[in-house]
Parts: C-alpha cells; sequence; structure tokens
C-alpha cells in the first residue's frame, strides 16, 4: 500500500506516458461528447456571466451569442469538466503534500503574468481554441485550421523564449545556505499526513457530488446534453488529476526544446496524437463529426498571440490550473489574466475586420477522402517529430561546438 501511494499519489508521473495517456482519454471524451477537450470556451461563458453581474448585456456581442451562455456552470457539462480539472488538481496536489502557498518571486513575474494570462486568453478566443482545442485534440481531427493554429503557437513560442532571455525578465537570483549544522532540509511528516487526508476528504465529497449527479440526471443519452453532467465532472476530475501528477504543462512541450534541448514532453505529446488521430479516425467511419474552423489571419494571430502569452506567463490553461492548485500565488493571477483575456476579446470581436476572421474550412476527410486524409494527417505528425529530434541533435551540436 505504501509503494502504491508513493509511485502514484507521491511521486511525478512521467510526462511522456502522461501525454500519451491524455491523448487517448482525450479521444475516448470525444466518443462521448463528440467534441475536443476545451476549456477557454467556457472561461468565456464564465467571464461573461461575470460582465453580466455588472449590469452587461451579453445578448448584444455576436461573440457572446456564438459561445452560448445558456444555463450555468453547474448546468453545463462544459462547466463541470472546468470545475472537474480544479478539483482534480487539488486533490492531486494535497495528496501528494504539495499545497504551500507561495507569493510571486519578483514584480516582473506578477507583470509576466497579467500580460501573458490576458495575450494567452485573447489569443485563443481568437483563432477559437487553445493549446487543448486547437493542438493537442485538435490535430486528430482533420481541420486544416488546426495545422495552421499549430506553426503559428509554436513560432509565438519560439519568440517568448528570445524575449524571456532579455535581461529584465531573467530572474535575480542568489545563493542561500540551506539546513542546520549540515542535517539538511527536515521532511514534515505530520503535514504530509494532513494534506493526504485533506486530499481524502475531498475526493469523498466530490464522489458524494458525482452520486448526486447521477441520481437526478436522466441516464446518459448522445443527443441529451443534460445527461452528459456525471461524465463531464468524471472527466475533469481525470483531467485535473493527471496534469497535476505528470506536471503537464503545454507551454513546456517547445519551450523546453528551444530553451534546453527536451523533448520528452514534445514526443509525447504527438506520440499521443498519433494514437489519437487512429481512434478518432475510426469514430469519423462510424459518422462521427468534428468541429471545422476557418483557416483565417484570426487563427495565426491568435496562435501567436496564444503561444507567446503562455510562456511569457509561464503556464498554459493546464499549467496554471495545476499550480495555481498548489498554491502559486502568480499563476492564479495569470489564471484571472486568462479569463480577463477571453472577455476583452469577445467585447471587441465584433470591431475586428471580416477579412481578419473570414476564411476556408477546409476538412481533410472531406476534401481528400478517408484514408489519403489520414495518410496526410499521420505524416504531418511525423513530420512534426522528426523536427523534434532534429532540433534536439542541433541544439546539442550547437553546445559541444
Amino acid at each position: 500500500m505504501h509503494s502504491f501511494k508513493q509511485k502514484y499519489l507521491v511521486n511525478f508521473w512521467d510526462t511522456l506516458k502522461a501525454m500519451i495517456a491524455l491523448a487517448i482519454i482525450a479521444s475516448i471524451y470525444f466518443g462521448f461528447f463528440g467534441t475536443g477537450w476545451q476549456v477557454t470556451g467556457e472561461m468565456t461563458r464564465w467571464g461573461g456571466e461575470f460582465l453580466e453581474l455588472f449590469g452587461l448585456d451579453t445578448s448584444q456581442y455576436s461573440y457572446y451569442n456564438m459561445t452560448n451562455l445558456s444555463g450555468n456552470p453547474l448546468t453545463r457539462y462544459e462547466g463541470l469538466v472546468l470545475i472537474g480539472m480544479f478539483l482534480g488538481a487539488l486533490i492531486a496536489a494535497f495528496l501528494a503534500n504539495k499545497v504551500k502557498f507561495r507569493l510571486p518571486a519578483s514584480g516582473i513575474r506578477i507583470t509576466q503574468a497579467i500580460i501573458g494570462g490576458l495575450l494567452s486568453g485573447f489569443g485563443a478566443r481568437l483563432a477559437f481554441g487553445c493549446n487543448l482545442l486547437d493542438f493537442f485534440t485538435g490535430l486528430p481531427y482533420f481541420s486544416l485550421h488546426t495545422w495552421e493554429f499549430a506553426i503559428f503557437m509554436v513560432l509565438g513560442i519560439f519568440v517568448a523564449t528570445k524575449v524571456g532571455k532579455l535581461k529584465i525578465f531573467m530572474p535575480k537570483t542568489t545563493l542561500e545556505k540551506c539546513g542546520v549544522k549540515g542535517k539538511g532540509i527536515t521532511h514534515d511528516k505530520n503535514r504530509a499526513n494532513r494534506h493526504f487526508k485533506y486530499g481524502l476528504v475531498l475526493f469523498i465529497i466530490t464522489l458524494m457530488w458525482l452520486i448526486y449527479l447521477f441520481s437526478t440526471t436522466e441516464p446518459f443519452a448522445l443527443k441529451v446534453k443534460s445527461s452528459f453532467l456525471p461524465l463531464g465532472l468524471i472527466f475533469g476530475l481525470i483531467f485535473g488529476f493527471v496534469i497535476s501528477r505528470a506536471q503537464v504543462c503545454f507551454t513546456s512541450c517547445f519551450r523546453d526544446l528551444f530553451l534546453f534541448g527536451r523533448d520528452n514532453a514534445a514526443k509525447g505529446a504527438y506520440y499521443g496524437m498519433i494514437i489519437a488521430t487512429f481512434i478518432v479516425f475510426i469514430l469519423m467511419l462510424n459518422d462521427y463529426s468534428a468541429f471545422v474552423r476557418n483557416i483565417s489571419l484570426a487563427v495565426a494571430i491568435g496562435a501567436f498571440l496564444f503561444g507567446f502569452g503562455i510562456v511569457f506567463a509561464g503556464g498554459c490553461e493546464c499549467g496554471w490550473t495545476y499550480r495555481a492548485a498548489e498554491g502559486q500565488v502568480h499563476f492564479m493571477i495569470v489564471g484571472v489574466a486568462n479569463f480577463a483575456g477571453t472577455a476583452i476579446l469577445a467585447l471587441v470581436y465584433d470591431k475586428i475586420p471580416a477579412w481578419i476572421k473570414e476564411g476556408p474550412k477546409i476538412q481533410l476527410i472531406n476534401e481528400l477522402g478517408a484514408l489519403p486524409a489520414l495518410a496526410l494527417n499521420v505524416g504531418f505528425l511525423f513530420l512534426s517529430l522528426a523536427l523534434i529530434f532534429a532540433y534536439k541533435r542541433h541544439f546539442f551540436a550547437k553546445r559541444r561546438a
């Protein structure tokens, strides 16, 4: 029992394996809900509902009409997915004794949290998707706009890694002597035990809520969204728990590759997407259909702003979620700024020229046929992997030179 606790509830999980698992789980999610794993759309709804408390008539804004503010977070399965992610991450953090209130390291970090959060929230909604919907669960869905998003997101990440090296943004660190008389830092077993119990209590309360949802909603039916509520909470809990235990942050996929030559997260993401492509392909052959967005300048701009923002802030939606649950105030600020960024986009969306937002919708299966589309999409994913391996070799060859 002790070894199980240490291995699965306390120690961090391998990020590569977790990425693959998340991709498979997200494919199962698609099988139930007919859509990809997404969070910023629901964040936009929460932002609109918050503004309504101050008298804003959201019906006057086309973006809020497209987003659909009907119901509330407790009556929308998307709302329960997002709530479940927070709860899953918090449960995981308590069980592993990772919860500790931590203030931002400096004023410049607070500035980065605000600016990065605003840019990533704004960019995600301008592109109608974030690293989850338009990248991780997007690339396997055969909509060509997701490849546009991926390219410009990676470009934004790359530029942000260069900007982050500017002297003004470099952390000012000092060396401090740790421990007392060479004994090191004493592990507080009582605190760890307390936090583990807090995690169990929170898990039990969440299970009781889940039982209540199953008992008060109609049996699951694909066309009855109210029956999705318990499943929404279950998937959210799983997503939140996994990203916390494996420290999954899509920011690190390419940031760590560009800065340190580490490719573990990036490889895991692409291995997972290759597997997910085959699962989604089978579902689509059985009358499933996935979202298709316009290939447009808005997607390119939004993806670039999103990629830049998540690196500048230090975390994407997954990253700031589990880190905020661990008590890191910096990422709580990133989260609030992210919500604000989605609201700003919704409020100004109608003023953005149509030529920026418009463009063709290209679904590869419809355009090319099933097998050619599968071959092309999988080929693009393997090409991306090859580029990752090539960049890593180039990175370390340059350092050895």
